[in-house]
């Protein structure tokens, strides 16, 4: 398939791109601008599957893009920082730095409303949904991250109620090219990274692969730590290697194979007992796929996937004697206790033109997924949906101003009820400068792993009776979230002004509640319910880009987001009330070197357990540097966190070494950090 973005159509190009800090426009000041042309780009795929993001931004959803070139030049180490600073309307809070957990949210969803993928492939952790699942993603091997806003359950499936966060590794090449880099800073860590690509007859082979690993910062306060933490930094070493290999048996036939496999050892880091914590992470993503464009109103597009998921968690604490003292013992809580899960299964895809103005996309998704945790002890279960999808939509021979789609999809899930949901979109040209594009519909949510299985409930005498009191437990009998949403946005570009003013709702039915009270056999305990109260989701979305001159451009979003049960009460858990990000840019015309100034500002969020975190500003200072001949040398600069500022990521519940009693502890951000890296292109 062959999308072709034409010169004088900007419009188009900026709704598909991005008006924010992850815009890829020509820098100011450059021939096109001057001649308020947009040079043509050509963008070459035969995957259907890689074209939808593209194709539901042109029917009216709002799709950011994040490059490679982006990520390098401000120094990025992984995916979460990356996503924190770089895309409006996505609040990303890493729990302890780079390769952790992270509490996120888009346009007011909750975490584990955003769906999760690499290259097509869900890595959403369905165990806890709401881990999510980037402590594995280096960003060495990225080509582009995809995030598409709103409902897209049509393509997508159970998650994305908020949308959907795709992670494109290296794409094929038709030439060779390569790179090699390392970088070091001053959290003692480094990195080592690479990849090649080449072609050579009907073949195409992508290799890449790389390493991190830090001794971590200190992410508690001083006094939150207890005597008996003698492990109080946090630590990783994440090791990545992967290929792709496609063989094309003809302009319009394909046959690629990805294989990616991650070993990594994270700490999780605790301020109190803490002698070693550690996941040992293995992690497989294998998937096969067939593209075929029988003619120019019909292509086919096949999938089977793998990913599997492992990890051995190691939990050893320091003793302590009857007074709270640290005895010189230690204490083996889980001796590589196995937690993790199985996601397999294949899609198949057909878009048909019917030559009227009109054309289909239609399939079928089917999903099985297996797992288990002896930790926080879930049995071994299995879970299968099964999903046909249709898509209509116009066309420009059609309507040539306005883009029209309408989908529907009906889940059949093996442990919870059958579900459909529908989404119509649309996006209307007003003129040459403006446009409106809204998307309605209806989404919905599977409960997880965890709230439906969950079994910390020990028996040890069989009375019928939990042993040692506290229990928590799982409810087989959970229905899937079913929510209502609507996108209506109004943007364009003014001289030199690119804009975007977005209004979102969401309405939450049959919500998961979690730490619901229960009680069996006169003990207290908790599990999830299905509550009778709606959660109500309101908000806007305000994303600009300005060119200052010709050498400097500034960049700015701001999320203002109420999410509450029946529209009234406190904010629901973990979802900022506002939150903006800007960035400066110099990129001086004909120089190979460049500057960014980014900051986020984050408003008051309602924690667990009670508590509030936000209210903070973090900025990081960028540069980079391109030097030799052909530019093939480049050095980058960043220094996260710019201001040293303080500020709560998570907070938890820890116990004093003197009294056993309960504490709450804020997990800290980054400290100010200087990152150095050097990457050679060949």
């Amino acid at each position: 398939m062959r999308l072709k973005l034409k010169s004088g159509n900007n419009l188009f190009l900026y709704s598909i791109l991005g008006m924010t800090n992850v815009l890829i426009l020509p820098h100011p000041g450059t021939a096109a601008e001057e001649e308020g042309l947009v040079e043509e780009i050509v963008v070459i795929s035969q995957s259907l599957e890689d074209t939808i993001p593209q194709d539901l931004a042109r029917y009216g959803n709002r799709l950011e893009i994040v490059t490679a070139e982006q990520i390098q030049q401000s120094g990025f180490i992984d995916v979460s920082q990356t996503l924190q600073m770089l895309v409006p309307g996505l609040h990303v809070a890493p729990k302890n730095g780079p390769f952790d957990y992270f509490d996120a949210s888009l346009q007011g969803s909750r975490s584990q409303e955003i769906l999760w993928l690499i290259d097509g492939v869900r890595i959403t952790n369905r165990l806890y949904n709401g881990t999510s699942p980037l402590d594995t993603v280096p960003v060495h091997m990225i080509e582009r991250i995809e995030v598409l806003k709103g409902g897209q359950g049509i393509f997508y499936g159970t998650q994305s109620v908020g949308g959907v966060v795709n992670i494109v590794t290296k794409n094929f090449s038709e030439q060779s090219d390569g790179a090699v880099g390392s970088g070091v800073n001053s959290n003692d860590g480094y990195n080592l990274n690479g990849y090649y690509r080449t072609a050579f007859g009907q073949h195409q082979i992508v290799l890449f692969g790389s390493r991190d690993d830090a001794d971590g910062y200190q992410p508690y306060r001083n006094e939150d730590i207890q005597p008996s933490s003698t492990d109080r930094e946090r630590s990783y070493r994440v090791d990545t290697a992967g290929f792709k290999y496609a063989w094309n048996f003809s302009p319009a036939s394909r046959l690629s194979l990805q294989y990616q496999f991650t070993d990594n050892e994270l700490d999780f880091a605790r301020p109190y007992l803490n002698n070693k914590t550690v996941n040992a992470r293995e992690e497989e993503i294998l998937s096969f796929k067939y593209d075929l464009q029988v003619n120019d109103s019909l292509d086919l597009f096949l999938k089977a996937y793998r990913h599997n998921w492992d990890t051995e968690y190691t939990r050893i604490y320091n003793e302590l004697d009857e007074s709270g003292n640290l005895t010189g013992n230690t204490v083996v809580i889980n001796d590589r206790s196995y937690w993790g899960y199985e996601d397999y299964g294949f899609n198949a895809m057909a878009r048909l033109d019917l030559g009227v103005g009109i054309e289909t996309l239609f399939g079928f998704d089917q999903q099985n997924f297996s797992g288990q945790d002896d930790v926080w002890r879930i049995g071994d279960q299995e879970e299968e949906v099964n999903a046909p999808f249709f898509q209509i939509r116009t066309t420009d021979e059609l309507l040539p101003d306005t883009h029209l789609a309408l989908g529907v999809r009906n889940n059949r899930a093996s442990s919870s009820e059958d579900s459909t949901v529908w989404n119509l979109t649309g996006r209307y040209e007003l003129n040459d400068y403006l446009y409106l594009q809204g998307n309605v519909g209806t989404s919905f949510r599977l409960p997880d792993a965890e709230a439906l299985f969950l079994n910390e409930y020990y028996d040890l005498d069989n009375d019928g009776v939990p042993d040692g009191g506290w229990f928590s437990i799982g409810n087989p009998d959970l229905e899937p979230e079913e929510s209502r949403n609507l996108n209506l946005a109004i943007g364009g570009s003014l001289q030199r002004m690119q804009f975007e003013l977005t209004y979102f709702a969401r309405d939450i039915t049959n919500y998961i509640e979690s730490y619901v009270p229960v009680e069996i056999a006169g003990v207290e305990g908790e599990s999830f319910a299905n509550t009778s109260d709606e959660v109500e989701m309101r908000g806007f979305e305000l994303i600009a880009s300005v060119a200052l001159g010709d050498d400097w451009s500034f960049h700015f979003s701001h999320t203002d987001t109420d999410a509450r049960l029946n529209g009234s009460g406190p904010q629901l858990t973990g979802i900022p009330e506002r939150e903006s990000k800007l960035r400066l840019d110099y990129r001086p015309s004909g120089r190979s070197f460049g500057v960014s100034l980014s900051s986020n500002l984050v408003g008051r969020i309602n924690a667990r357990r009670g508590s509030k975190r936000g209210d903070y500003a973090v900025s990081d200072l960028s540069a980079f540097f391109n030097l030799g001949d052909n530019q093939q040398h480049r050095i980058s600069l960043r220094l996260e966190n710019l201001t040293d500022e303080e500020y709560a990521t998570r907070i938890d519940r820890g116990t004093l070494d003197s009294t056993g009693a309960s504490y709450l502890f804020e997990n800290l951000g980054m400290s100010r950090t200087l990152h150095v890296s050097y990457t050679y292109q060949f």
